[in-house]
């Protein structure tokens, strides 16, 4: 009897040390899940802070495209008020050209004309050659004649010649003679009064025409002038009005490139929303599964007290007694990463790397590349819960996940996924797969993409820090 009594009670003994590592165990799981439960709701507080941030960002940035989009109007507005006086000055100015191509062509005649003209001031200066050889014939037939009379007495007299004659019919010749001789002086001094005034009004009549054409040639020319010094004002204008409508276009080309930009940004806090509301959805499925966890764990920790006391009463009852000393099982349950730098995460894939977290042309890399073909299963870096997993512009398929290790957070990035294989909210574990490597959004060739975040990932990347420090 007394040796079944010893084994009851060594019996006894161990239950009792056992529901005390059990109770132990639940005690400290149940801190844990109250830290997870609190850390949770803090950064539930600092997703709602960054969704208002984002949201004044957006509201700032759908402002800004507002009056971008305003600017544009109005410099729209300008260049057509300026194509319109561009349409006017060309026509003006094809107006001019044809005014000055008619009045070319009264130029071209004019100097026709004055050809003309001069051709026939040629001809008459020949023609008043000619003239001027007769009337020179004449003057010196007239001077030979004034000579004649001259040698006779200087006054021969016609009568005396009529008188003269020894003959009926010698006088009859005479008479004829003095005749013609009288008609053919009167002849020659008139048509030398003649011919001498024709040319002399010839002479006039040209020149009249001469001049009166040269003054209407001055007149073109003077019009010709004036048309060009209009149509210069014009070109003059045309070109202002050019540079003008360069300076709005160009004006118009970066308000629209901005826009682009202000677009772009806004699309990525549209994604960055859309990451924290998952991220938010997530927690909070974080929270109620912990405090599911949790009131489980206060529910078993209630029912080994409640076993406990009974077998305390029946121990007592029995007249045995036991004292347990928990210190001889003291051993904490929960195990810590051991690594505070190098070996922090894992890495996402086993291949070389083809692009560092550097500058790179333009812009900085923020993050790492691994070359790798298409459909090699890409597994996360630590345990942690997926907060994202979509699509994203220029990341194309994409995965985020959230770990908390050593008291930081951390989100891990895979980008240009062929294929995703969890989902928003679910748990996975260090070298879980997450997808496929691929070659989906802005990509160059198959590659991982691959980004780390101290905190929360955002589009700016403000966050992002180097993975190899951490690999």
């Amino acid at each position: 009897m007394r040796k079944y009594i010893s084994s009851l009670l060594a019996a006894l003994m161990v239950f009792s040390m056992g529901l005390a590592n059990i109770e132990k165990v639940s005690a400290e799981s149940t801190d844990d899940l109250e830290q997870e439960i609190d850390n949770k709701k803090e950064e539930q507080k600092e997703i709602e802070q960054d969704k208002s941030d984002i949201q004044s960002d957006k509201q700032e940035t759908e402002e800004k495209i507002d009056k971008n989009q305003e600017e544009q109007g109005n410099v729209n507005s300008e260049i057509n008020t300026i194509d319109n006086d561009l349409a006017d000055t060309r026509e003006k100015i094809a107006t001019k050209e044809n005014e000055i191509a008619d009045t070319n062509e009264q130029l071209d005649s004019l100097s026709n004309q004055i050809d003309e003209l001069n051709g026939q001031i040629d001809q008459l200066k020949e023609e008043i050659e000619e003239l001027k050889q007769r009337i020179k014939e004449r003057e010196k037939l007239l001077k030979d004649r004034l000579r004649a009379i001259q040698s006779n007495g200087g006054s021969m007299k016609y009568i005396e010649v009529i008188f003269g004659a020894k003959s009926f019919g010698d006088l009859i010749s005479r008479s004829s003679a003095v005749n013609t001789i009288m008609d053919s002086d009167k002849d020659i001094m008139e048509t030398h009064k003649r011919e001498k005034q024709a040319v002399e009004d010839k002479q006039a009549e040209v020149k009249a025409k001469k001049k009166d054409i040269e003054e209407k040639k001055a007149d073109v020319e003077e019009k010709k002038a004036s048309l060009q010094s209009q149509k210069d004002e014009l070109e003059s204008l045309k070109s202002e009005l050019d540079n003008q409508m360069a300076e709005k276009e160009s004006l118009l080309s970066d308000l629209e490139s901005k826009e682009g930009e202000l677009q772009d940004y806004k699309v990525s806090l549209e994604e960055e929303q859309a990451v924290l509301r998952q991220q938010e959805a997530a927690n909070q499925k974080a929270i109620e599964a912990a405090k599911q966890e949790k009131e489980k764990l206060e529910q078993l920790a209630k029912e080994k007290e409640r076993e406990k006391q009974a077998n305390q009463t029946a121990s007592a009852s029995s007249g045995g007694s036991s004292q347990t000393d928990s210190s001889n099982n003291n051993s904490d349950s929960t195990g810590s990463t051991a690594s505070t730098g190098n070996g922090t995460f894992s890495q996402p894939i086993s291949a070389p790397i083809t692009s560092g977290y550097k500058q790179r042309g333009g812009s900085f890399h923020h993050g790492i590349d691994y070359g790798v073909s298409i459909g090699t299963p890409v597994g996360s870096a630590a345990a942690g819960s997926v907060s994202y997993a979509g699509t994203m512009s220029g990341y194309g398929n994409v995965v985020l996940v959230r770990h908390y290790i050593n008291g930081s957070y951390y989100t891990t990035l895979y980008a240009h996924l062929n294929s995703i294989s969890v989902s928003v909210g679910q748990s996975v574990s260090r070298g879980q797969s997450v997808g496929a490597s691929g070659n989906t959004g802005r990509s160059t060739g198959p590659h991982l993409h691959f980004e780390l975040h101290q905190g929360n990932w955002n589009n700016a990347k403000s966050n992002s820090v180097n993975p190899l420090s951490y690999l």
